[in-house]
């Protein structure tokens, strides 16, 4: 958020606001590496000039030579040493470098070899000084360069006072050029620092923008595909694969949307809005790589540019109808669901009356009949009552998930007894039993253990064959010796988009169903400390794979201390 409100502030105008980035601006380096070469091939010149001049038998001074010599030496080793960094005093870095130039080219200047006029090189100090330091390294350089002409001047007027006016004059052009130069370098300066110091924050942001892009996209419960005008698709996301299928994930980028024929569909509708240059939607039914086709909502997308002759992309949004319905019947139900919480709290006063009712009439009656029909009516009422309760403790959610200790039970025992009781109930044949945890006591309702194994056992039957052993209710320690029930169907495999809602309220894949039934089982196994789940699996190597449903229950000593 800092870089992002920097990115927006007005931009820098030295070279030092450029270092917050990485290290030091990459146009300083640039700049140095550029003034450096330059010293070292102006050195080297006039070593040349030297060397020609002696070889054309004009006279040299050793002075001279020896000056260039160092010079050369000079620049050499500032090039090799000398840190990268802006100038900002006439202190040790100057000396080193612009300092250097100045002595050098004024000794030249004095010694006049050759008859050559050498104040032309000033001009190298004085830009070094106004692009590599700051106004006042650049005023102070340039002021050095026109006093040192000024005072080869007065030098040359003590020598020869007959012929000193137009040397003067030649001084102080020279210098009042060489303050324009300074100041308009310096100016460009700065604006080469204003102008990087912009870009890289513009691509910092643009780079962080990308990042936060790139990862919304990525967890998005829709599939996005961006395509350009060719059909070509250069981008999609996790969520585009797990809809489309057919091995998206696997494709290289950017690949034809025609590459599958399930995909020809979408293809065409993105032809339609670079067509029409509007947004398009359209419910499509995409074929699958395995189970039936899915229908898809598609919308899609023109990107915007500034540029007119740019090129747009199309974004395409996908998203399973299915599962949108899904989440749509959900909201409808949650709000069925406060309803039904508000009618289940007031059938507790009439339920109330029936069962004092019926208790009041057991007592005066003698036949066994009637006697057994009021025992039914207030087995029945207690048991209605049991439920209402639960369907108010999920209403309110209660903070304290766990119940009180409960019973301590049988699990194998217990179970064999609820299992045949649902078989002789619904009727249902082929149930295969096998308990495996002999002698493992459970601390867990008895009550509420029949309704989660009456609600798994429906939902199995729902699905399963009519072969014998297509539901199996398995009793098992698992390697942490926890104890586990089991129920295990040869069903057919859930779709992720059912999975991923398997035990939310009121989310069913049955349009008669209410969608509790799952939802109420995780909330008995959480308030008794048990946990419930799915899986898909074979029960053997060689069997049918199927789906299980298990609840692993807590340890004795775990839920005392709950």
């Amino acid at each position: 958020m800092t870089a992002l409100l920097r990115a927006r502030g007005e931009p820098a105008t030295d070279w030092s606001s450029l270092e917050q980035f990485n290290g030091q601006s990459t146009a300083l380096k640039r700049l140095w590496r550029g003034f450096v070469a330059a010293r070292c091939f102006v050195a080297m010149v006039l070593l040349l000039l030297q060397g020609l001049a002696f070889m054309l038998g004009q006279a040299t001074q050793s002075a001279a030579v020896a000056l260039c010599t160092g010079y050369l030496v000079a620049a050499l080793l500032a090039a090799r040493y000398a840190p990268v960094q802006q100038i900002r005093s006439l202190g040790r870095t100057w000396l080193a470098t612009i300092g250097i130039d100045l002595v050098v080219f004024a000794a030249l200047q004095v010694l006049q070899v050759g008859g050559i006029n050498y104040s032309p090189l000033f001009a190298l100090p004085v830009l070094m000084g106004a692009v590599l330091g700051s106004g006042a390294v650049g005023l102070g350089t340039t002021a050095a360069a026109t006093l040192l002409l000024l005072g080869h001047a007065t030098w040359y007027w003590l020598e020869q006072p007959a012929d000193t006016s137009p040397r003067f004059v030649q001084a102080a052009l020279t210098g009042t050029g060489l303050f324009v130069v300074a100041l308009i370098a310096h100016e460009m300066a700065r604006r080469l620092t204003r102008e990087e110091a912009l870009a890289q924050r513009n691509r910092s942001a643009a780079q962080m923008h990308a990042l936060v892009n790139d990862l919304v996209i990525e967890t998005l419960s829709e599939g996005v595909l961006v395509l350009d005008s060719e059909g070509q698709v250069h981008a999609a996301n996790p969520a585009a694969d797990a809809i489309l299928g057919q091995g998206l994930a696997q494709m290289e980028l950017p690949f034809t949307l025609n590459a599958h024929p399930a995909w020809v569909a979408l293809a065409a509708l993105a032809r339609q809005t670079f067509a029409r240059r509007s947004p398009q939607s359209k419910e499509i039914p995409v074929a699958q790589a395995q189970g039936a086709a899915r229908e898809v909502r598609v919308r899609t997308r023109l990107t915007r540019s500034p540029d007119p002759s740019s090129e747009s992309l199309c974004v395409m949004f996908l998203q399973d109808l299915r599962e949108l319905e899904a989440r749509i019947r959900t909201e409808k139900l949650a709000a069925m669901g406060r309803m039904s919480a508000a009618v289940a709290h007031e059938i507790r006063n009439p339920l109330a009356a029936i069962t004092q009712a019926s208790a009041l009439l057991a007592e005066d009656l003698v036949d066994p009949a009637h006697r057994q029909l009021t025992t039914m009516v207030q087995q029945n009422a207690q048991r209605l009552s049991r439920i209402v309760d639960d369907v108010l403790d999920v209403a309110r959610a209660r903070q304290q998930r766990v119940l009180p200790l409960g019973e301590q039970v049988a699990l194998d025992a217990t179970v064999r007894t609820l299992a045949e009781e649902w078989v002789l109930h619904s009727q249902r044949q082929g149930v295969l039993l096998v308990l495996d945890a002999p002698g493992r006591d459970v601390r867990f309702d008895t009550e509420h253990l029949r309704r989660i194994l009456v609600n798994l056992l429906d939902n199995a039957a729902r699905y399963a064959g009519d072969r014998d052993g297509s539901i199996q209710v398995a009793t098992r320690l698992n390697p942490a010796g926890r104890a586990t029930l089991q129920i295990w169907s040869d069903g057919a495999p859930l779709e992720p988009a059912v999975q991923r809602h398997l035990f939310e309220p009121f989310f069913s894949s049955e349009s008669r169903s209410s969608g509790l039934g799952l939802f109420l089982c995780r909330e008995l196994c959480e308030r008794h400390g048990a946990t419930i789940g799915y899986e898909r699996r074979a029960l053997s190597a060689a069997g049918p794979e199927g789906n299980e449903f298990f609840v692993s229950f807590a340890d004795a000593e775990t839920r005392l201390t709950q």
